[in-house]
């Protein structure tokens, strides 16, 4: 893979799930971890950083180093314009740099991914969310639900990159092509039915109303949180 263009100012990270290796977890990564029987060898053209220990998470100096590693490293990836795989609250992914068009071409193309499907933002705090989007619903509401695993569709904003959504197999193929692999195990519980759901994706922009595009693994306390506290209706149509 030819070295990628250097982005300047990460604004935001894309994390589009991808079928690697996939299972729900608690929010902020509470859940316990479970590590794999044997570590597998990472392909040539991707580096391969281990998240230390799995079960309670102790404070041992030697733990938070390999956290610090693995957050230092991916910053510096994504800053310069590269693919990396990394853990999420339900699957794993494959982010960018949302600023970074050359980045955003290479995510579909891994994928195969229509340009029609489009991308999730990930942002690191609730008052992020109204720079990048048109919210029209209470702020409480947001924080009610995120962090967490939520997607949420609402109307973008001019802050956004252009080329991001300008449309609205295994994991270890892929390595080759990618700079950067954070390995943190299978992610939670992989007896759980609920295992290969991956988010509750919700379109909020319609003001009172909630449309659930993809019920996922949060289905049932997001929809109390809507209608119970905030008084939401569901759209005609949604899948409930």
């Amino acid at each position: 893979m030819s070295p990628a263009r250097p982005c300047k100012g990460l604004r935001a990270a894309v994390a589009a799930s991808v079928g690697l290796s996939e299972g729900p977890t608690g929010s902020a990564r509470s859940g316990r971890l479970l590590r794999p029987p044997s570590p597998a060898p990472a392909a040539p053209g991707a580096r391969l950083l281990r998240l230390p220990g799995s079960g309670a998470v102790r404070a041992a100096s030697p733990e938070r180093v390999g956290w610090t590693e693995a957050l230092r490293a991916a910053v510096a990836e994504l800053r310069a314009g590269a693919v990396v795989a990394v853990p999420t609250d339900t699957l794993y992914g494959l982010a960018c740099s949302a600023s970074c068009s050359a980045a955003l071409d290479a995510v579909y193309r891994l994928k195969g991914r229509s340009e029609a499907k489009p991308l999730a933002v990930c942002l690191g705090r609730v008052a992020d969310v109204y720079r990048y989007c048109h919210v029209r619903v209470p702020e409480g509401l947001l924080k009610d639900l995120l962090p967490g695993p939520v997607t949420l569709v609402m109307e973008r904003s001019e802050e956004l990159n252009k080329d991001l959504n300008p449309f609205t197999p295994e994991f270890q193929d892929l390595w080759p092509e990618l700079s950067l692999v954070i390995d943190g195990g299978p992610i939670g519980n992989g007896q759980s039915p609920e295992c290969r759901l991956g988010s509750t994706v919700i379109d909020l922009s319609v003001p009172g109303k909630f449309d659930i595009i993809r019920p996922g693994c949060a289905l049932e306390s997001s929809t109390a949180v809507l209608q119970q506290k905030y008084g939401l209706l569901p759209s005609h149509g949604s899948c409930l």
